[in-house]
């Protein structure tokens, strides 16, 4: 895997650089800025760029504001943006040109080496990865439209939203495949969402829902 990093403080910069290098991938650049991971992007074309939502010069959200540039000129890159803090605006922000190689990770994530390399993996396949403490806030705020549920497939649902597969819901919740596909079942007749499929469109129009 071929990855951009674009991180202002340095410690974290060389850490995340050290991590994925000892996993086999491959660094093309580290930066400290948002032009600057524009730059990078264009010239290395990597897998998936892992990006830090506040950067120089006022470090508040020209992280964001360049992932989202990053995926509208180079959609086929996977973007993976990481905060000390949820911030569900940025997060919905991030999310409303769709969750196809899209991940959103507390900074905490990273400590877990074996997530954080999931997460980027899933992320450059084109798939999603979103935080659990985020995922909770985006359901927090549509609590009206989830009231139909029941807390397993509260769940499941959450699971569904961080990029899970039914295999994946399973081993999590220790359930078999076939009470998943029921329970996800359920939750797009209640959601009133039409069933897929495909792992991607799913997350996608669950994700369109949370944040709608």
């Amino acid at each position: 895997m071929r990855v951009v990093i674009a991180e202002d403080a340095a410690m974290m910069r060389e850490g995340l650089t050290r991590l994925l290098t000892e996993r086999g991938h491959e660094v093309c650049a580290a930066i400290a800025d948002g032009e600057a991971l524009l730059a990078a992007v264009a010239q290395h074309r990597p897998d998936v760029a892992v990006v830090d939502i506040r950067m120089p010069p006022t470090h508040t959200d020209e992280g964001l504001r360049a992932a989202l540039e990053l995926r509208d000129r180079y959609p086929g890159t996977g973007v993976l943006v990481f905060s000390q803090y949820i911030e569900t605006r940025y997060a919905s922000e991030l999310l409303a040109g769709g969750a196809a190689g899209v991940g959103y990770l507390l900074k905490d994530r990273v400590a877990d080496v074996a997530e954080f390399a999931d997460a980027l993996a899933r992320v450059s396949a084109g798939g999603t990865a979103l935080d659990p403490e985020v995922v909770s806030q985006l359901l927090a705020a549509r609590q009206p439209g989830v009231a139909a549920l029941t807390p397993r497939e509260r769940e499941v649902l959450t699971l569904m939203a961080e990029g899970r597969s039914n295999a994946g819901i399973s081993s999590a919740l220790v359930l078999s495949t076939g009470a998943v596909e029921k329970h996800v079942a359920s939750i797009f007749g209640k959601l009133g969402l039409p069933p897929s499929e495909n792992d991607n469109r799913r997350v996608l129009a669950v994700l369109r829902y949370l944040g709608s």
